[in-house]
């Protein structure tokens, strides 16, 4: 029996999905595409999840893009197949971005091309020193249809992406960082307990405003800074109405109590 292609494991509050395909360097077969849709659309549904941990198993891939092997295998009579992964896979991405409690991205080794993409899909990411990050759309001569055209720009600057994205090079951990792509950079054997550390301070805050800001943040980016600003105008007017000086009182005193244990 083969090992399933995608693990979920689920443990206080905190959902790892891992694509398990190391030996293909996890790359989106169309089994894993409809494991990874599937399972973002059931931890949507678990409101005992507060946080997702997005990885790949093994250090040599997070995630390799599109199975080009399968794709190539599959014939001219699956060409509309063909043709929806390269050219789509929105809903894959929507139920990613869409889900309402924060995703951090645990970048173990390369993350290729929609690899890339589904690296930009996560909300934080935090890199082992292993990874990797090369957009080999052009070279593959395939048009990104996952988002990675825009956000790579508005996240490393327009020069930048243009770079990465028109000469397909790799862009190693520590270059990510230093231009922003990445939160930081450990060493593999640190990846994963950084990642639960960082779930369990995301943890610590209010449930219900951490996915409101998430949400918050989300719109606003994708609009004019004068556009996020009223969202996040709308966004403080109608919270503000169950909001109550008791409530923030007692919020103040656990934040200074965090503040002295973390000094």
């Amino acid at each position: 029996m083969s090992d399933p292609v995608l693990l979920v494991e689920r443990d206080e509050g905190v959902a790892t999905v891992t694509l398990n395909r190391p030996k293909a360097m996890n790359a989106l077969s169309k089994e894993l595409r409809k494991g990874l849709l599937e399972a973002f659309r059931s931890i949507s549904q678990d409101a005992s999840t507060q946080v997702v941990i997005l990885t790949g198993a093994g250090e040599r891939a997070f995630c390799a893009g599109l199975d080009l092997k399968e794709l190539a295998g599959q014939g001219g009579s699956d060409r509309s197949d063909t043709a929806r992964a390269v050219g789509g896979g929105g809903d894959l991405v929507e139920a990613i971005e869409g889900l309402r409690c924060p995703i951090i991205g645990a970048i173990n080794g390369v993350a290729i091309t929609g690899g890339f993409e589904l690296a930009l899909a996560c909300d934080v990411l935090i890199a082992s020193s292993n990874a990797r990050f090369a957009d080999t759309h052009a070279r593959v001569g395939i048009m990104p249809g996952w988002g990675l055209s825009q956000k790579l720009s508005r996240l490393i600057g327009v020069y930048r992406a243009k770079e990465l994205s028109l000469t397909g090079n790799f862009l190693d951990a520590d270059h990510a960082e230093r231009w922003g792509l990445v939160n930081r950079v450990v060493a593999p054997d640190e990846l994963l307990p950084s990642c639960r550390a960082l779930a369990a301070d995301m943890m610590s805050c209010e449930p219900a405003m951490v996915t409101a800001y998430k949400h918050v943040i989300d719109q606003g980016f994708a609009e004019s800074l004068r556009d996020g600003r009223r969202i996040e105008v709308e966004a403080n007017r109608e919270h503000g109405k169950n909001v109550t000086p008791e409530g923030i009182a007692e919020r103040r005193l656990q934040v200074m109590d965090r503040g002295r244990s973390q000094g």
